[in-house]
């Protein structure tokens, strides 16, 4: 009986065809030319580059010279992915930097793609998104006090939360890629914990009402990245049998196929479940302050949408103005964070030829982390500290200051909201003014293997 081996001794590399192709074989069984034959015609049809991509949508202009620089590599990316075989349009928004070589999706970045979901157009941090709750009249202090005592940055995962619906661990287990032991101990382990890098809890005033308002930002945490992994697995297995010379980057899983159908399936669950962990959060406090709900919305900023065919909006860091991509809408209002001396942005927004249906999500950054910091090489932490949080409650989970994380480490607010409104990329309906905010901060500075090591 022929085997693996003996199709590749023959000189075809393995792919997915292989199984249908050996099923039929032990049926039928075949040899010289008419095994030729037979294995030529399983063979898949590979699907090359474009050589040129179609054009997109570029709502970024730079300002500065510290600007050009990063805008000159994010064209240069976005020129390369554009050349994927399934994208069909895209976008770029004035938030927009590099993360990670050419062709690799840039934050602030929408790719459209015909029956194609990308993995690592969404990234690890799948539904990296903001919730926003109005706790009423009441002093922002008490609410930032509260939010601090529940919350949880950095590593690991905590044991106070660990209930999820039977719901949705009925459709966890029902699904291809999250049904094992491992997604369902991430899915309860990291309920309530927020992560750390840009992630962030804040806490200001809504100019429109005067209440206190929480705002969380975070993503799926270890289940979303468990899920990315898989996916990236997958995509890759369809990239080597279907179009081997993409870049691995871009690969895909075809929407049209039952792993694609499942992965679609695994996003959604993993958009509840990040839902459920913001909601926790702001429950607690709520509970905490013995308080009531004003009012609540929220929106993802890293995710997959899809419209009522089979095209896939790819959002690595862009938040949905339409409420096509977001089935629980509120008024069709969403938030976009800037930094933590700036206000949160409530916008509203509808589709146009230049957004795609798309705003920024935030501020981005001109620079890498890296060059941020040698730029403030000169002057201590806690100089640049005090300077840039001068009159807000800036406060590390971790009790080390990441400089990273500061306002000086994002691009210029004012520009980008002024880029905003030239490019039509939704109107600004209420700004969260700041009262205090935190983040992770540098928690491995004091890790236990660093510990340790000392």
């Amino acid at each position: 009986m022929i085997t693996g081996k003996d199709i590749v001794a023959l000189g075809y590399q393995p792919g997915r065809w292989f199984s249908k192709a050996l099923k039929h074989l032990k049926e039928n069984p075949l040899e010289g030319q008419a095994l030729k034959n037979y294995l030529d015609s399983c063979l898949p049809v590979t699907i090359p580059p474009h050589a040129k991509g179609p054009a997109y949508k570029k709502n970024i202009r730079a300002e500065s010279e510290l600007e050009i620089n990063n805008v000159q590599s994010v064209f240069a990316t976005m020129d390369e992915l554009m050349k994927t075989p399934t994208v069909v349009s895209g976008a770029v928004m004035p938030d927009a930097c590099p993360t990670g070589g050419i062709g690799q999706i840039p934050v602030g970045g929408v790719a459209v793609t015909k029956n194609a979901i990308h993995p690592n157009m969404h990234s690890a941090d799948i539904c990296c998104s903001v919730m926003m709750t109005s706790f009423g009249n009441i002093d922002p202090k008490k609410v930032l006090d509260a939010a601090h005592s529940i919350t949880h940055f950095g590593p690991g995962g905590r044991d106070e939360f660990r209930d999820l619906p039977k719901e949705l661990e009925e459709r966890m287990l029902n699904n291809h890629f999250m049904g094992s032991k491992r997604s369902m101990q991430l899915a309860k382990y990291h309920l309530g914990t927020q992560g750390d890098g840009n992630h962030f809890l804040y806490v200001g005033r809504s100019e429109q009402t005067g209440e206190t308002i929480m705002v969380t930002h975070h993503g799926s945490r270890g289940l979303g990245a468990k899920l990315f992994d898989e996916g990236m697995r997958e995509a890759e297995s369809f990239r080597r049998d279907i179009s081997p010379l993409t870049a691995r980057n871009n690969a895909w899983i075809p929407y049209d196929t039952k792993v694609g159908k499942a992965y679609w399936e695994a996003l959604q669950i993993v958009r509840e479940w990040t839902k459920l962990n913001h909601s926790t959060l702001h429950d607690a406090t709520i509970a905490t302050l013995k308080s009531t709900v004003q009012n609540r919305f929220w929106n993802e900023h890293n995710f997959v949408f899809k419209d009522d065919n089979d095209h896939f909006y790819h959002a690595k860091g862009a938040t949905p103005l339409d409420d096509k991509f977001v089935p629980d809408s509120q008024n069709g209002l969403r938030l976009i964070p800037l930094n933590m001396a700036e206000p949160v942005l409530v916008v509203q927004g509808e589709t146009t030829a230049d957004n795609l249906g798309f705003a920024p999500h935030g501020a981005g950054r001109d620079v890498s982390r890296t060059a941020h910091r040698r730029s403030k090489a000169d002057r201590s932490t806690e100089e640049i500290f005090a300077e840039e949080t001068a009159g807000i409650d800036a406060r590390f989970f971790s009790g080390e200051i990441d400089i990273t994380e500061l306002p000086s480490a994002y691009k210029n607010a004012d520009r980008v909201q002024a880029q905003m409104k030239e490019f039509g990329l939704g109107k600004v309906v209420d700004r969260i003014q700041p009262y205090g905010c935190i983040m992770a901060g540098d928690w491995k500075k004091n890790a236990p293997w660093r510990k340790k090591k000392k």
